[in-house]
């Protein structure tokens, strides 16, 4: 059974470094994942990314614009990644046999709204033609590959209580917060096609305020999953004083979601920690 196992850092915030690049190369995931928020418009991260030797999609987030409205420095950052970065965009990895499709660049949520930073690089998008770009990407992929749907901010429609994976916990009152151009997409590709796995990040598991935990992932109706993976900050210590790096952890097996969980890791490769969020059990034989 073809077996596929994919990293997924979740916002980095400045948090990337030699340790986190060392971990891939023992960990040697298939694939990994990037959602946004790089750090705050500094060119280094973006470049480490590049220089990876792993099969690599990203997708850059509000804070990848640091705060320049004239769009220099969200572009600078474009040019780093290069077609690493998806984008509204496909991106086929051969190997592992995945293919990523990105959502709306720079999204801060909130329903739809392109700040001044995108809409300099990209011009202005309305909701409906940004959905169309997504569920377009989607469809000219190769349909005997597993599809994952790849964006900063995730989709409205999870729920509007501040502990939902999009909504807000910042101030009063809790509400949705999620995309609806990525939300509309997904219905539209999903009638054509399988779609396993949204991923995405933005919203922090740590709610504001003392609220508590975030739900960091949910499973529709469809069969669609929905993971969260804005573990911030991403490095981190136990109550031991021991470092910590967070990875989130998806492994599908012949194109279906057999295990997704939040991982920390040791700088030595040792997992330290494991959050199971799905493990689909497997069959034995009669």
């Amino acid at each position: 059974m073809a077996e596929l196992r994919i990293a997924v850092a979740g916002d980095l915030h400045g948090q990337w470094d030699n340790v986190d690049e060392q971990l891939l190369e023992l960990l040697a995931p298939d694939a990994l994942l990037v959602v946004g928020d790089l750090s705050d418009g500094q060119p280094l991260i973006p470049a480490r990314l590049a220089r990876l030797r792993i099969p690599l999609a990203c997708i850059l987030g509000n804070h990848d614009t640091g705060r320049d409205a004239s769009g220099r420095t969200l572009q600078r950052q474009l040019d780093a990644l290069g077609d690493r970065h998806c984008g509204w965009a496909l991106r086929e990895l051969h190997p592992p046999g995945l293919a990523v499709v990105g959502g709306r660049p720079a999204s801060a949520g909130g329903g739809f709204h392109m700040n001044q930073a995108a809409q300099s690089v990209f011009g202005p998008v309305s909701l409906q033609d940004s959905a169309a770009r997504i569920t377009a990407a989607a469809l000219a992929a190769d349909p005997a590959l597993p599809l994952i749907l790849l964006a900063h901010c995730g989709p409205s429609g999870l729920g509007s209580h501040a502990g939902d994976p999009c909504g807000r916990d910042w101030k009063p009152p809790a509400c949705d917060w999620g995309d609806q151009d990525l939300a509309l997409a997904i219905d539209q590709i999903r009638q054509r096609r399988p779609l396993p796995l949204v991923v995405f990040g933005h919203m922090h598991h740590r709610l504001k305020r003392g609220q508590g935990e975030r739900l960091s992932f949910y499973q529709d109706r469809a069969g669609t999953a929905y993971l969260n993976t804005a573990f911030v900050p991403r490095h981190s210590h136990d109550e031991q004083g021991q470092a910590l790096r967070h990875f989130s952890w998806v492994e599908l097996r012949d194109g279906q979601l057999s295990e997704i969980s939040h991982r920390w890791y040791g700088p030595d490769g040792g997992l330290r920690y494991r959050q199971t969020l799905m493990r689909m059990e497997e069959l034995q034989a009669c």
